[in-house]
């Protein structure tokens, strides 16, 4: 048992990081396609982690219970979701919006200088 991982590496990787992480991504990316919060994101990071916590328990032998190891899948899938949803919005805010934002970056954006904008 280790601090990350309960059972073994190769069972982290392949349920949380991923099957689990897999599925944050596209999560997030769903979010941002929808204009929707990062409230939604937390939840339905919580539910995948849950989901990844009851893969554990009833296919490799771990916890379901534990809360240790319910936090570091959430923080995994968390970093996951939060991926997907900031490269989905950087490309709809530069896609969407080109006369008012710039990409600046595969994750960030900003609002166009003055000059560059087309006047009313």
């Amino acid at each position: 048992m280790g601090i990350i991982f309960e059972t073994s590496l190769g069972v982290f990787l392949l349920v949380t990081v991923f099957l689990g992480g897999g599925a944050a991504y596209m999560a997030g990316r769903a979010v941002a396609m929808t204009w929707g919060s990062l409230g939604h994101l937390v939840v339905y990071a919580v539910l995948l982690a849950a989901a990844a916590r009851f893969i554990h328990f009833s296919l490799f032998g771990g916890t379901l219970l534990s809360l240790h190891y319910l936090l570091v899948d959430l923080i995994v899938l968390l970093l996951l979701a939060g991926l997907g949803f900031r490269l989905t919005r950087a490309r709809q805010m530069a896609g969407q919006y080109g006369w008012l934002f710039e990409r600046t970056g595969p994750l960030t954006w900003r609002e166009r200088p003055t000059a560059a904008r087309p006047e009313n």
